[in-house]
């Protein structure tokens, strides 16, 4: 990432960091979140150009510990959103106050200063987004209002000379108007280079993976989803065909005829040094018993490595062969990945909470090409690198496969049950023009049976789940609006062609709270 300037963001944990780095890159500039305990020596080494402190849920009547207080001594331009702006105000020795007036939701912002560089084109009295109770009530010396709310609060703050401001609300979201002018005039402040984008990113990673590799060999685990294909193919692009070699593992908890198709699509994209394991048999005698969805993943991923590390040995390939993985920004926010203190576990991805993995990482042999990125931005980067449109409109599809979307025990039985209903209903929802513009649709089979009516003849039969969300990255997801037809006739093939499903329902939970698997 050497070549592409960024603004860092330090994430004190609110719902919305993400979308603020979102907002950022689609202005053409690198961003990346990084943990709010970051030293400033640590981050000095990322030379940002800016600086953004996130919102966040805590209150600062009792001081942050952890935080790196030097960091807003920095010439460097900052911008403090909320939290961030009451962080700024204590360390300069303003005063807070935990106000008896909330400010949740929208309030017009009246600026004092039309002139100042923030509000460059920004107009007047726009309604902007407020989440807050701790309030600024006295700016420090060295700082001046640059704009206040209806109730006659702090709202926008500014230093007299360092380029230096606070926001008390949130100009990232949508509801705040002219939200994204107001980032984009920091950005300006910032003299920061537009480079972000996907021709730019990819010569950065080829240039990183040939410093990285140098004369080493990379085997890549490739499922035949876009985020494996990605890594693995700018890998290839780094380093040639000879040093890079490809493992797919059929592991029998894949979709109908799934491991053939995605042989095929390597083969014609020019995968050389591929590797195919059947593994299925072992994967389902190792699931046997297993209930609980965080055991089923550190199974599964125990299990990966395992044959990982029998295809290393079989390839007389030496312990210091890097490992490519598909890993995506998203992969370890939801992880609880160490990148910042006290990142909740979400649920764990086979392919980062692992103690194999971890090590691997440790001793810097791990290559992940897509940690940086969300999984939009992997969809261009194939487009570009010339995927076939089959790949970079493929769903996305978790590496446990089906296991995570059979509840409770996997078994044979189960795995075909949910193989046919998920078939018929991606048939249904390509058929209906609707397979691109929804970001990813599966079904799930539940443990519990239902009791159903066929011929006058009581029965009983699993329940079907149909999950369908919209989504850009999948950080945040709602579920699809389907015609009620197309559902109606998908619960009707189900029930028909699945002897074995009674009941059909469609889940209408977005994320948040719930998450896009169910398990």
């Amino acid at each position: 990432m050497s070549k592409l300037e960024k603004i860092l963001i330090l994430d004190f944990g609110s719902q919305y960091t993400q979308l603020i780095a979102r907002k950022i890159r689609e202005m053409k500039v690198f961003s990346e979140i990084v943990s709010p305990y970051i030293s400033l020596q640590e981050l000095l080494e990322h030379k940002p150009k800016g600086i953004i402190l996130s919102g966040g849920p805590n209150s600062l009547r009792q001081k942050l510990s952890g935080f790196a207080e030097e960091i807003l001594d920095l010439d460097i331009p900052i911008l403090g959103i909320c939290l961030g702006m009451q962080l700024m105000t204590q360390y300069h020795q303003g005063s807070l106050s935990f106000s008896k007036t909330r400010e949740y939701g929208k309030s017009t912002l009246h600026i004092q200063e039309p002139q100042h560089v923030l509000f460059k084109n920004f107009l007047f009295e726009k309604d902007v987004w407020m989440s807050h109770q701790d309030t600024v009530i006295s700016l420090p010396v060295h700082f001046k209002v640059i704009a206040t709310s209806d109730n006659g609060q702090i709202a926008a703050i500014s230093h007299k000379s360092k380029p230096h401001f606070g926001l008390q609300f949130h100009p990232e979201v949508s509801h705040t108007e002219n939200g994204s002018i107001l980032l984009k005039n920091f950005l300006k402040c910032c003299q920061v280079q537009e480079n972000w984008d996907v021709q730019n990113y990819i010569e950065a990673q080829v240039d990183w993976i040939k410093k990285k590799v140098k004369k080493q060999k990379v085997i890549s685990l490739v499922s035949g989803g876009i985020d494996s294909m990605v890594s693995t193919l700018l890998c290839l692009k780094a380093l040639g065909p000879d040093k890079v070699y490809s493992i797919h593992i059929d592991t029998g908890l894949m979709r109908h005829n799934e491991s053939a198709q995605v042989i095929d699509t390597l083969k014609k994209c020019g995968f050389e040094n591929l590797i195919f394991e059947d593994a299925s048999k072992e994967f389902l005698s190792l699931l046997k018993g297993v209930k609980d969805p965080e055991k089923k993943r550190q199974k599964i991923g125990n299990l990966f490595i395992e044959i990982l590390n029998r295809t290393l040995l079989s390839l007389n390939l030496s312990e210091d062969t890097f490992i490519c993985q598909g890993t995506l920004y998203t992969d370890l926010i939801e992880s609880g990945h160490a990148k910042y203190k006290g990142a909740a576990l979400i649920k764990s991805h086979h392919n980062v909470n692992c103690s194999y993995v971890e090590e691997k990482r440790k001793n810097g042999l791990i290559i992940e090409p897509n940690r940086y990125i969300f999984k939009d931005e992997v969809r261009k980067i194939a487009a570009e690198l010339s995927l076939q449109e089959n790949i970079v409109d493929r769903h996305p599809f978790p590496g446990p496969g089906l296991a995570v979307r059979i509840l409770g025990e996997v078994t044979e039985q189960k795995l075909n049950i949910l193989r046919q209903v998920d078939q018929i209903y991606l048939e249904e929802i390509t058929k209906a023009g609707l397979y691109k513009d929804i970001w990813q649709a599966f079904a799930v089979l539940l443990p519990q049976k239902s009791v159903g009516v066929i011929g006058d003849q009581r029965t009983t039969g699993y329940i079907a789940a149909l999950r369908a969300v919209d989504s850009i990255d999948g950080m945040t997801a709602d579920f699809s609006k389907i015609d009620y037809t197309i559902l109606s006739k998908l619960s009707t093939r189900i029930v028909n062609e699945v002897s074995e499903v009674s009941r059909v329902v469609y889940d209408i939970t977005s994320k948040p709270p719930a998450t896009i698997e169910w398990e």
